[in-house]
């Protein structure tokens, strides 16, 4: 699912800067989800590593100027991944960061997979380069919220329980531990709630940030591969 909405954003975002009937050009690395719920539910983040770093290399190969990894979860193992990249990865938590420090705020929840709500990976990265500091759910609502997405969001699922389920998990965490926001921190849970489901609780949905934060990013290669080219 989230790989669909990926391409519908960046299409939307280019052609809403540069209007007419331009879209972006883009290179797909479809994966298996099969293959990505056995790695995550095993903890065999080497095997999902390896699996990654195919689909990474033939991106490069295809002449990829840009890489972006449509899922949260799979983010655990890039930063080893990218190391020895010739080409620049746009880390999903960092469009969210800045958006999250631009509203002011210092303390958020997150939901997403099991994996982004209980390690560290993603919650480090917010507060070491934006001074957020980033909750979890109870373990309890975090098994809640994360067979939701593997039962029902990866699926193009929407239940109303579900949705009814998730917003009283954020409603507690407001009341209860002083989040100010909540990270939509698994590309697909945008679509079950978003923010005109709490107008006064911001939310930030990770997939469109991310998208966006690509657009701006080969605009302004764009832009400046040509004032480089004007002035030779």
């Amino acid at each position: 699912m989230a790989t669909g909405e990926y391409y519908r954003f960046l299409n939307d975002a280019v052609n809403s800067r540069l209007g007419g009937w331009e879209i972006a050009e883009t290179l797909i690395a479809g994966m298996n989800f099969g293959n990505i719920e056995a790695f995550v539910r095993t903890g065999d983040w080497d095997g999902l590593a390896a699996y990654m770093k195919q689909k990474i290399d033939g991106l490069v190969a295809g002449g990829a100027d840009v890489i972006l990894c449509v899922s949260n979860t799979l983010h655990m193992p890039l930063d080893d991944l990218m190391e020895s990249v010739p080409v620049p990865l746009i880390h999903i938590a960092d469009p969210t960061g800045a958006a999250m420090k631009a509203a002011g705020l210092k303390k958020v929840a997150i939901f997403g997979t099991k994996p982004v709500m209980e390690m560290s990976y993603l919650k480090d990265r917010f507060q070491k380069r934006f001074g957020i500091q980033v909750i979890a759910p109870s373990d309890a609502e975090q098994q809640d919220i994360d067979q939701i997405i593997f039962n029902e969001l990866v699926k193009n699922t929407l239940n109303e329980t579900s949705k009814a389920r998730y917003l009283e998990i954020a409603d507690r965490m407001r009341r209860e531990e002083g989040a100010e926001g909540l990270i939509l921190g698994c590309t697909e849970i945008f679509l079950l709630v978003d923010q005109e489901d709490r107008p006064d609780f911001p939310m930030f949905n990770t997939a469109r940030l991310h998208c966006e934060a690509a657009v701006d990013f080969a605009l302004s290669k764009i832009a400046s591969e040509r004032t480089a080219a004007w002035s030779i």
